[in-house]
């Protein structure tokens, strides 16, 4: 079950591939992610040393969460991969000039993960086309729908 969605990365980059990872978070911020309060428009994956981070993920803290600590809404996270993910990543990041993109936060068999989608960039060109091939998708159903009835 999908509880954030990054819809800007499938109209910014080319995603060709992806891999599910684990995210450390604070006992706020799944309590406060569980109320629908996350939001990864705005974030993205960097390398830093050995692991892979989490940065500008917005989880707004809720009212009642805790007294004795300072919720900071966009702290940088840890996402938990295997080593051998991370290495393949920082390669492809570091030689053939691709970027880490979090796609997805959702619920997998009550833990939640993230999506991070390895990515190439598009260029303007590259938006516009894929514009008009969505466009043509969506007539040719209506067409479909029009030739049924």
């Amino acid at each position: 079950m999908s509880i954030a969605e990054n819809k800007k990365a499938f109209h910014d980059y080319f995603i060709e591939d992806r891999v599910e990872a684990g995210v450390m978070f604070e006992g706020w911020e799944v309590k406060a992610i569980r109320a629908g309060r996350a939001q990864i428009k705005e974030a993205y994956v960097v390398i830093r040393g050995e692991s892979l981070w989490l940065i500008g993920c917005h989880i707004s803290p809720l009212p009642a969460a805790s007294t004795h600590i300072t919720p900071d809404p966009t702290r940088s996270r840890k996402l938990l991969l295997h080593a051998a993910e991370i290495k393949k990543f920082i390669i492809q990041v570091e030689r053939a000039g691709y970027t880490l993109v979090p796609l997805n936060l959702h619920y997998q068999r009550g833990r939640i993960k993230l999506e991070v989608g390895l990515a190439k960039g598009k260029k303007q060109h590259d938006k516009r086309a894929s514009e008009k091939e969505r466009e043509w998708d969506r007539e040719k159903q209506r067409l479909m729908r029009k030739d049924v009835r």
